[in-house]
């Protein structure tokens, strides 16, 4: 599989973290199942040479020997996650230590038990977990699984090896090894490439916001200016002639500036303004992505509150619970009142944690609340810490 190329680093949202811990998790089973099929069969050729009545020194050559070339593969396996990934890798480092241990103990156990079967599967299983491109890996594995099974077919014909098991157990074995390492291979590229997706998708939902909010303001600025730069011109030439003509061109203008000034901060406001259901909604999911147990109890109307006022404070409260808080559980509530909206975050916390509640982010919500004419409230009590605020129902229309 060709490597993709490297994407800039970001800061990762709390999906895209939950996204990353999901890969990762992907990988280990993927490394899990290789090496797995790989122990059963360092299992079963080591109860062959068991059942061959070969020395002990032999049995433990397969099955000491087995384990470790199967714990060389995870540097094999380390290498293909990295080039798959895009990331560096270090080449040879990561491939020249599993190929030695494939060949020294294909060669000591296939000579060994006198199976060519033994001798080639770890050299061959090599090659199968090796990153090729996407053609030549079926190829690769048709040709593994080719090589594999008329060795097994040499092995019950000529040496004997095997000769109180079904002929076609060995076979199978050797026909079940590069199709099922490189399915477990797959399957991790099928998550890798739904992962980029899903990043270059976002990336591109973020580039076209960028670019709707460019035509707004060039459309907004660009006929403002285009209008006071009228006016400055006629009363650049009314000036010298109509001395109150000009005058009222120029303060036409300044009220063209008040304007555009006004209509950047309202398409700024549209921008930022989030409804409170769905603010409370990523603070819940950002701090569970960071491993609290939370429980939210969110008002129906909740989009009906006064984001403007809570908005912050709802930020505020949640960064400070990541920061100060002891990460293992946390609680959200916003409830309606017949004349105000109460919104309360709880979470554990150590006293030295702490501290600083009269820092300058509680101490800015609190000046905050007292601006709209609401109240703020912090307790701590057995291990909890609380913030609470109360704000009118009617602070919307004033704000």
């Amino acid at each position: 599989m060709r490597p993709f190329p490297p994407t800039p680093a970001a800061d990762p949202s709390p999906g895209s973290r939950q996204l990353a811990r999901g890969i990762t998790a992907t990988w280990w089973y993927t490394l899990t199942a290789v090496v797995f099929i790989e122990l059963m069969l360092v299992g079963a050729w080591t109860g062959i040479a068991a059942a061959e009545d070969l020395r002990g020194e032999v049995v433990g050559v397969v099955g000491l020997g087995g384990i470790v070339w199967c714990a060389s593969t995870v540097l094999l396996l380390s290498e293909y996650r990295h080039r798959s990934g895009g990331e560096a890798s270090q080449g040879w480092v990561r491939l020249g230590v599993p190929f030695a241990v494939a060949v020294a103990y294909g060669v000591t156990a296939g000579l060994l038990v006198g199976s060519w079967q033994l001798g080639a599967m770890p050299v061959v299983q090599f090659f199968v977990l090796l990153s090729w491109p996407r053609g030549v890996r079926v190829r690769v594995v048709g040709a593994a699984t080719l090589l594999l099974v008329s060795l097994a077919v040499v092995d019950s014909a000529t040496t004997g090896v095997g000769d109180d098991l079904p002929w076609w157990l060995p076979v199978l074995y050797a026909a079940a090894l590069p199709g099922m390492s490189v399915s477990s291979l797959w399957w991790w590229d099928v998550l890798v490439t739904l992962d980029r997706a899903r990043a270059s998708e976002a990336r591109l939902a973020a580039t076209q916001e960028r670019l709707r909010v460019a035509t707004d303001v060039h459309d907004l600025q660009g006929h403002h200016l285009q209008v006071i730069a009228l006016q400055l011109e006629l009363a650049e030439r009314l000036l010298p002639t109509d001395r109150e003509a000009g005058m009222e061109q120029l303060r036409a203008a300044r009220v063209s500036v008040d304007e555009a000034r006004q209509g950047t901060r309202d398409l700024a406001t549209r921008f930022r303004s989030v409804p409170l259901g769905d603010e409370l909604a990523n603070a819940r999911d950002l701090l569970r992505a960071a491993g609290l147990d939370v429980e939210a109890a969110i008002a129906p109307d909740a989009d009906l509150a006064p984001a403007a006022a809570l908005g912050p404070v709802i930020r505020e409260t949640t960064t400070n619970v990541l920061r100060h808080g002891r990460g293992g559980r946390a609680r959200l509530a916003l409830t309606r009142t017949p004349d105000a909206w109460r919104y309360e975050i709880a979470n554990d916390a150590d006293a030295a944690a702490t501290a600083d509640e009269e820092g300058s982010g509680l101490e800015g919500v609190r000046r905050r609340i007292a601006d709209v004419g609401g109240t703020f409230e912090l307790h701590r009590d057995d291990g909890e810490f609380l913030v609470a605020v109360t704000v009118p129902s009617d602070v919307r229309a004033a704000s």
